[in-house]
């Protein structure tokens, strides 16, 4: 059975969603991250994706207030992601009480940075967030496009511990046109082993089932929930 996660970006406080990354394509759909956590709770989901959108475009955690609350006010196991740069960062997240981390541009700046957090908190708490565009690894939200392949840059993290991946295609993020279904039973045919969470695009029901069909562990929804394409009701046959 496919993971359903929800998402929640933060921006300024307020749960927004950016359309392919881009800061200036955002609308507001909460304005207390809370209120959205407590509503995927209700309906019956465990997981929550939160997305440090300030964090990544200054380059260290902002909205880690914003996780406390969530955290504290109900019992969803919350990934964080966004701004993580240095080991403080990470201690940062995880006392405010996220259950896993993840990161993406450290992982790609820095590998021998990343590989020692990997040591010191363990495969199981890191989440590699590995944002794709035209192929190539994207860092810093999504701002830079690195020269990194894709498959290249998992099979070296893969070969020093890294357990689970967050795969974003970045051209569908936002655009409510369908995941990128080949790319991940591609992912999956190079890594069988691989905890592949798919991110990006998802728009009905239809998708999660796309994905589930080809056996993709998990699956990050944003804004198909908040433009009401998906309805929590409808996950519970995910459940």
């Amino acid at each position: 059975m496919i993971e359903i996660i929800p998402a929640i970006d933060l921006l300024g406080g307020k749960c927004v969603r950016l359309e392919q990354g881009d800061y200036r394509l955002r609308k507001v759909y909460e304005k207390d991250p809370l209120d959205a956590a407590r509503r995927f709770e209700d309906g019956g989901l465990r997981r929550l994706h939160l997305v440090d959108l300030d964090g990544a475009r200054e380059k260290h955690v902002v909205n880690w207030k914003a996780l406390e609350r969530i955290a504290g006010r109900t019992s969803l196991v919350i990934d964080f992601g966004g701004g993580i740069k240095q080991e403080e960062d990470l201690r940062i997240v995880f006392a405010s009480g996220a259950a896993m981390a993840v990161v993406g541009t450290m992982a790609a700046a820095d590998f021998n940075l990343f590989r020692s957090w990997l040591k010191v908190f363990g495969s199981d708490r890191l989440i590699l967030a590995a944002d794709v565009k035209e192929g190539k690894i994207a860092v810093n939200g999504w701002t830079q496009t690195t020269g990194l392949d894709l498959v290249d840059f998992l099979a070296g993290c893969i070969g020093e511990g890294v357990s689970q991946v967050m795969c974003t295609d970045i051209s569908r993020d936002g655009m409510l046109g369908g995941p990128a279904v080949n790319l991940y039973v591609s992912l999956l045919h190079h890594f069988p082993n691989l905890r592949l969470i798919a991110s990006g695009g998802v728009s009905s029901v239809e998708d999660i089932e796309r994905l589930q069909e080809s056996g993709i562990p998990a699956v990050v929804i944003g804004k198909a929930l908040y433009e009401n394409k998906i309805k929590i009701s409808e996950l519970k046959r995910f459940m």
